[in-house]
């Protein structure tokens, strides 16, 4: 993975520009698909520019990854509540919460020109 592009991933992400973020990122996951870090910042950018099924797909590889994670977690079910599976979601926040990681109670997502084309 090349940390310049990692780095660069981190400066949209933190501009806010999920999916620009997610467009970079998403070559460094591919090549490197065990980079807990890239993993985690891709799925944070999925979820805030509402690519919901590839962030619950990038949650679930976080998991698998780092299955003591309590905040990832916690992030799935916010996940699939967003998509409206909160039965499932219900037993993530179980394993959050008994892991100690806090509960999401909003989450700020930014909707850009570009997503409504």
């Amino acid at each position: 993975m090349s940390y310049e592009e990692y780095q660069r991933g981190c400066l949209f992400f933190e501009a806010r520009d999920y999916p620009e973020a997610a467009r970079i990122l998403t070559p460094l996951v591919e090549a490197e698909p065990g980079n807990r870090a890239a993993v985690e910042l891709l799925a944070r950018a999925y979820f805030h520019s509402a690519q919901l099924g590839r962030a619950e797909e990038a949650f679930r590889r976080l998991l698998e990854l780092d299955p003591a994670n309590g905040w990832a977690y916690e992030a799935l079910a916010r996940t699939l509540e967003r998509r409206s599976r909160h039965g499932e979601a219900e037993r993530y926040r179980k394993l959050a919460q008994a892991m100690g990681a806090d509960q999401v109670a909003e989450v700020d997502v930014s909707v850009y020109a570009a997503n409504l084309a």
